[in-house]
């Protein structure tokens, strides 16, 4: 058993043979990309335009090219790390692996944060679209079911089966929902793609003037942070969910091309739909109106004299934000499966089903806790949670990739990230400014889930580890 200086280390040899022991690999490219950008296309897109845009004016395109550019490290990072370790849990598995098991269960712990209240959030937000969309055509549902006790009502039962359905599509295989996964993504790109060949004729320079009206760097004015830095701090959280590839290391048929293509490709095609988008709203609209606006695309089509395209849009939302739900049930699940599989979790959570060869008791296990979660919680200011799950992760990653290059520099690598040290670097400074600038409330609440799940590890885990007692994973 190797150690290091967080605790034992899984060799990466043991984590490479488990690939392929556990999992079936049913997935290729075209389906990877499909999950990355049915991930990273989702809310953001239609709500964080007009966050952005309060924050840093017209240069919000600019905040979201610096988003992107500092996502695209942390996934040149993950692509190198999911080639040569194709194995399930993505960023918990390549710590654990490096760095060892403490920081790997920390990381583990806190991207079921991330997972959990992401699927959680988007449950509640897709119900909201729907509410809506049903009032506007005259249907007026019981409000009881329409929220939790936050909201003056006892459940919030569409974002529940919502929740549900998506898990039942995860139960019945991985590339079934894959596969209709790829439809929801084809919806949510088509009503862009709509929203931009409408709204561009409409481009007017005048609006981009004056381009940077609270400057370059964060700083508060008007009691919160502006400048293009405070925006591009928030408008990242558009951006995380191509880590949710990684976890399909081990149902991919070729993943020494296939997970390249997915993460990498999935993050090209993301960060060009948003700087598209966000330079047809802000060159069409005055920031002034889209500022703060919680539906920036669908007020932009209004306030040009598109109400119908407007509608059509946000009923193509309601249709395809599903599909971010799955991608991070998905992922939430993969991570719990790893983390089990290694006996850092109880060990029938990795038991997977012998008819779809899928992990579905723990997919029910992950819907349980999501649905719990959306039924009853206003997640709306915990939501910043799970971007610090997602930072912390993503800072990781960049040091695994650093010291693995150090480590062991001749180690066969299918894919090489570029410039290694400064694309690593760049991550993690990039996520640790990123990650300092959320409210202090929220590190405070990150800070306490994380201390929780220290107490589980050293009452729980570290004594079933089979890593610890130096027993092979693989053999669950």
């Amino acid at each position: 058993m190797a150690a290091g200086l967080f605790g034992p280390i899984k060799p990466i040899e043991a984590s490479q043979r488990e690939a392929g022991h556990s999992l079936r690999p049913t997935l290729s490219w075209p389906h990877l990309v499909a999950l990355g950008v049915g991930a990273i296309v989702g809310t953001g897109i239609y709500t964080l335009t007009g966050v952005g845009a309060e924050r840093a004016g017209p240069a919000v395109i600019l905040a979201f090219a610096i988003a992107g550019a500092v996502c695209a490290c942390a996934a040149l990072a993950y692509a190198e790390l999911a080639t040569l370790i194709p194995a399930s849990g993505s960023a918990y598995t390549y710590t654990y692996s490096v760095l060892g098991e403490t920081l790997a269960w920390i990381v583990g712990w806190s991207l079921i944060l991330e997972y959990s209240l992401a699927c959680s959030g988007v449950a509640v937000g897709w119900s909201g679209y729907l509410v809506g969309l049903l009032e506007s055509t005259g249907v007026h549902l019981p409000h009881w079911l329409l929220g939790g006790p936050h909201a003056g009502g006892i459940i919030n039962l569409p974002a529940v089966l919502v929740s549900v359905g998506i898990a039942a599509m995860l139960m019945a295989g991985t590339r079934e929902s894959a596969t209709v996964n790829i439809l929801l993504v084809v919806i949510k790109l088509a009503a862009l793609a709509v929203f931009v060949v409408v709204v561009m004729p409409s481009f007017n320079s005048a609006n981009l003037d004056p381009f940077m009206p609270y400057g370059f760097g964060s700083h508060m004015q008007g009691g919160e942070k502006r400048g293009v830095m405070a925006a591009a701090a928030i408008v990242f959280f558009a951006f995380y969910g191509f880590d949710a590839v990684a976890t399909s290391a081990e149902e991919t048929r070729n993943p020494k091309r296939d997970l390249t293509i997915g993460i990498v490709g999935s993050m090209a095609l993301s960060t060009t739909i948003y700087i598209l988008v966000a330079v047809a709203a802000v060159g069409a609209v005055s920031y002034t109106t889209l500022g703060g606006s919680p539906e920036p695309l669908a007020l932009a089509l209004r306030a040009l004299g598109h109400p119908v395209v407007s509608w059509v849009v946000a009923s193509a939302a309601l249709v395809a934000l599903p599909s971010v739900i799955l991608v991070m049930m998905y992922g939430q699940s993969r991570i719990f499966f790893a983390m089990a599989r290694d006996g850092l979790l109880p060990r029938r959570l990795s038991s997977v089903s012998k008819r779809t060869g899928t992990p579905v008791f723990v997919t029910g296990i992950t819907c349980l806790f999501v649905s719990l979660i959306a039924a009853f919680f206003d997640v709306g200011e915990i939501a910043a949670l799970a971007n610090a799950g997602t930072l912390l992760a993503f800072i990781s990653v960049g040091v695994c990739l650093m010291v693995l290059r150090r480590r062991a520099p001749e180690m066969p690598r299918v894919f090489r990230c570029p410039a290694p040290y400064l694309i690593g670097s760049l991550a993690v400074l990039g996520c640790i400014y990123l990650l300092v600038s959320l409210p202090s409330s929220t590190l405070i609440r990150f800070l306490i889930w994380n201390a929780i799940g220290l107490v589980v590890y050293f009452v729980y885990s570290r004594a079933r580890s089979m890593v610890g007692m130096d027993r092979p994973a693989v053999e669950a």
